[in-house]
Order: C-alpha cells, then structure tokens, then sequence
C-alpha cells in the first residue's frame, strides 16, 4: 500500500510517502505559512527525488483539521485536486490524531495541543492499547484551563506536543497536577509521515472518501464569522445597519 501524505494545518508544511512500513520521502519546513506557495512544489520535489509516478499511489491522506483555517484550506483543496486527477480516494485524519500517532505505543495520555488563540486549544487526549491509538476524549476547541482540569481528573502521566507547548508550557506546568514531559524536537509538530502511516490505519478500516466528499473540520467559526454574527446581532438589537 502507497499513501501519500499532506498535512498544511499549521505554520509546517509537509508531504511524505508511505509504502507499506516504508517511509519512502518526507519533505517537511516549520518555517512561515506560505503554504500556497510551497506545497505543490514540495510534493514536485519529493516525486522527482523518488521517481514517484502518482499514478502508483492508492489514496491521498491530508490532515483534515483542525488547525490554521487557510492552511486547511490549502491542504484540502490540494488533494482535492489530486484526488479528482488521479482519481484515487482521500484519507481525512484529524490534525491532533496525527500528532499523536508521532508517540507511536508511548505509555500515558497523549495530549496534542495547537495554539487557537483567545488562551484556547485545539486538543485531544489519546493513548496507545495494543498497538493502536485510541481516543480518550475527541478532538476539541476548548480553554486551556479546562484541558489542564479534565487532565488533572484522570490523574495519569501526560506527554504534551504541538505547537501550543511553547505558548501555553509555563501555564501547564503550573496548573498541572500529575506529572507530564514535552516531546522533542523531532517528533512535536505536524509530520505528513504521521499523516501517511494513520492514513494507511484508516485505509484499511475503510475510513476513505471521495474527493468530491471531502471538507476539512475547522471545530469552531473563523474570525471572520465570529464578527459577522456580532455585526448582526448588534443590527438586530438596534434595527439599523452600522
């Protein structure tokens, strides 16, 4: 089995191959979001260095939220494309679950953490049992205060990763009660290889889609939205338009 891997949720950008327990390629840059500019060429790249006939491959898997709303929408529409060109099916993983799936059987709660600002997260809590991840509790929008209580209450070992560590890290070490410890370097931010191998997990338990069926999960409004709603209701309050 041959999955390609995206993953644009965030400030990285990533592609990577996965053939079966092969990671063929992974071209991955933690360096500004300018993935519109980026992506395709990376997987031009990764495709040249590997003599890659995409033709070969059997499904696209991209991260599919939640994450940066234009980096969503990047990946999205990117293998969208691929998709419908190469007519091969689409592999949805949530953006936390493949952060999470880089502590492949790491013991304790896993807790991905990325920055949605307003002092909140996109998180979820995870472990590994038998060699597969399984989900505590489902990818979430939530305070980080209110992550720290619910992971207080289960009163196990915590290991934090995603981009949200450096912002919120001096909050959790405060407020958190059990012990915890921060993933490295190497494997703390989105990784399109994580993508790629859950993506082979979720092929074969025919979690697929169509191109045409894909949309990415933002969890909650843009920004945009959220002031647009506050527009409206201030109109409707005052019966005028402002």
């Amino acid at each position: 089995m041959k999955i390609l891997g995206l993953d644009s949720s965030g400030i990285v950008a990533s592609v990577a191959v996965v053939e079966d327990d092969n990671l063929v390629a992974e071209y991955t840059v933690n360096y500004k979001k300018t993935h519109s500019q980026t992506l395709l060429p990376m997987l031009d790249q990764v495709a040249k260095m590997t003599e890659l006939d995409l033709d070969t491959i059997d499904a696209v898997a991209v991260a599919a939220g939640p994450g940066s709303f234009t980096g969503l929408r990047i990946g999205s529409a990117t293998a969208k494309g691929l998709g419908l060109a190469l007519k091969k099916p689409l592999i949805g993983v949530p953006t936390v679950e493949a952060l999470a799936y880089n502590l492949y059987d790491a013991s304790g709660l896993i807790c991905p953490i990325m920055d949605a600002r307003r002092s909140q997260v996109y998180t979820g809590i995870y472990r590994f049992a038998d060699h597969r991840l399984e989900t505590v509790e489902d990818q979430m929008a939530v305070p980080i205060g209110e992550l720290l209580e619910k992971l207080n209450r289960y009163g196990e070992k915590v290991i934090f990763l995603g981009d949200g560590v450096p912002v919120f890290r001096s909050v959790i070490e405060e407020t958190l009660k059990v012990s915890c410890s921060f993933a490295p370097a190497h494997v703390n931010k989105q990784r399109a290889a994580a993508v790629a191998a859950l993506g082979q997990v979720y092929y074969r338990d025919g979690k697929i889609q169509t191109a045409a069926e894909h949309a990415p999960d933002y969890l909650r409004v843009s920004q945009a939205e959220r002031e647009r709603a506050e527009r409206e209701r201030r109109e409707d309050q005052t019966g005028e338009k402002k």
